[in-house]
């Protein structure tokens, strides 16, 4: 399965002038040509936030408040169609279907489904779109973190819920049906996937230089305001200190960390991460702390970084090498950080 695309960056010299993300910093210059717009629009979406840098041309002829309400309105549909915390969103209704029911579903819904489970296939598991109920066993859904391990009784329980082929396609009828009493929650691909969503409406209105960011996920295209390819930060892995860990540039696609260094718990000195691996229905527990991946897309980056995440640091970059991918490894040993990537991740690397 050819998932990943070959890009090629070329580089620049900039300095950091933005915050885009929890995991991202932004390196671009400020400068523009005199017959080009720079539409700078952010939000709210998903339970976090979007930023958007878009360069139009003398062509692009609506308004930037125009297109803020183009883009808040496609992401509160999106949000609808997504959403497990909106009771009556698409994917809520479909979550309360009887198993065994087959459900007619929108095209959108049915797109991101069909790429989640070919992501699954493609990564023999690592990521699962029906690993919900572990997750909130383990403290880090919508509940309350009780920040303590669940018995072992609860957590088989809970594993015996979980598994991506117990939800079945048919594309002929655009019907979804759970075969087993699953949940399906799209979190881990869902805002790269809306990253992709805004790109795309930036495209109709026939804007092709820009940076969209929704919650840490980017979908990068064409060049900065300075007409150089977007210049991105990879931000190390700490809390005790801001900085980048690595400088890329990217002339189009999808760009996506996972890591475990935001969002834990510590019991008695034993870390729990918020990454749980489908296959025992606990926290990952190796020395990975973050992972970047660069794919075509953004749900397709946001996904494979979340499966890369789960698989660790030697299982996750033997698998990144015989597929080719385009990734960027952060990886604990000691009181520090050693970094290594895969050869295609190296064609993106640019000096800070």
């Amino acid at each position: 399965m050819n998932l990943v695309l070959r890009f090629i960056a070329k580089s620049s010299k900039a300095r950091p002038v933005l915050l885009a993300s929890l995991c991202f910093f932004v390196l671009a210059a400020c400068s523009k040509t005199p017959d080009q717009r720079v539409l700078r629009l952010e939000g709210r979406t998903m339970g976090t936030t979007y930023h958007i840098t878009a360069v139009a041309g003398p062509s692009v002829t609506i308004t930037e408040s125009a297109l803020q309400m183009e883009i808040d309105k496609d992401l509160e549909n999106f949000n609808q169609v997504m959403s497990t915390y909106i009771s009556d969103s698409e994917l809520s209704m479909l979550n309360q279907e009887p198993v065994g029911t087959a459900m007619v579903v929108s095209q959108k819904l049915f797109d991101i489904l069909t790429l989640s489970r070919k992501i699954s296939l493609f990564t023999e598991g690592a990521f699962d779109i029906t690993v919900g109920p572990l997750v909130n066993l383990w403290g880090f859904g919508p509940d309350e973190m009780e920040e303590k391990a669940p018995d072992e009784a609860k957590i088989a329980s809970a594993l015996a819920t979980v598994g991506y082929e117990h939800v079945e396609l048919d594309a002929a009828h655009r019907q979804v049906t759970r075969l087993a009493d699953v949940y399906v929650d799209l979190s881990a691909i869902a805002k790269g996937y809306g990253a992709d969503e805004v790109a795309e409406l930036l495209h109709s209105h026939g804007i092709e230089n820009y940076m969209v960011e929704v919650g840490g996920e980017l979908m990068l295209s064409g060049n900065n305001p300075a007409g150089k390819p977007w210049r991105i930060g990879i931000e190390q892995p700490t809390l005790v200190k801001t900085g980048v860990s690595q400088a890329i540039a990217i002339g189009k696609g999808g760009l996506a960390t996972s890591g475990d260094y935001r969002n834990y718990f510590e019991v008695n000195g034993q870390r729990f991460s918020h990454t749980i691996d489908p296959a025992t229905g606990r926290p990952i527990t190796h020395a990975l702390a973050s992972i970047t991946v660069v794919a075509p897309t953004s749900g397709e980056a946001d996904a494979l970084a979340t499966a890369i995440n789960v698989m660790g640091p030697e299982k996750g970059y033997a698998f990144a090498i015989k597929h080719g991918l385009p990734a960027y490894f952060i990886i604990r040993h000691g009181d520090g950080f050693v970094s290594k990537s895969t050869p295609e991740f190296e064609q993106y690397k640019v000096e800070l």
